[in-house]
């Protein structure tokens, strides 16, 4: 077995900070400048910066994009594609809203993703750190 060094410079992974399950799109505005609209309540409960750079899946077709948040009335459900990702999702498709950060390796080992799980209106009915839920 060949042994390996830890390397003698700084190592940032890309990880998984926030995550939105199985939220549902109520909006795709084409004429809108860009971005995803999201509920305050959800991006602070996901950990989900307001400009901060996201995917977003659809689970309904498949589509994968990056885009970034702005805020949407709390308390709104609001989930909303804007500008041209409102050609890849639809009104009542479900999504995964996905936020990453760069954190230094020995953060990224231990560090535990806020997950947010919605209902069908897009309110919180579970919160936890668990990415394979």
């Amino acid at each position: 077995m060949v042994e390996t060094q830890a390397p003698n410079w700084p190592v940032y992974r890309e990880m998984v900070t926030g995550k939105i399950h199985r939220a549902t799109v109520t909006g795709a505005d084409i004429d809108y400048v860009g971005s995803i609209s999201v509920d305050t309540d959800l991006l602070e409960a996901a950990n989900i910066l307001v400009g901060q750079k996201v995917d977003v899946v659809d689970v309904t077709n498949g589509a994968r994009l990056s885009t970034y948040t702005i805020p949407a009335p709390a308390g709104s459900g609001t989930i909303q594609l804007n500008g041209a990702a409102a050609h890849l999702v639809n009104p009542t498709d479900l999504v995964i809203i996905i936020a990453y950060g760069h954190l230094p390796d020995e953060v990224a080992r231990t560090a535990q993703p806020a997950i947010v799980h919605v209902d069908a209106t897009n309110r919180i009915i579970n919160r936890g750190t668990d990415l394979s839920r």
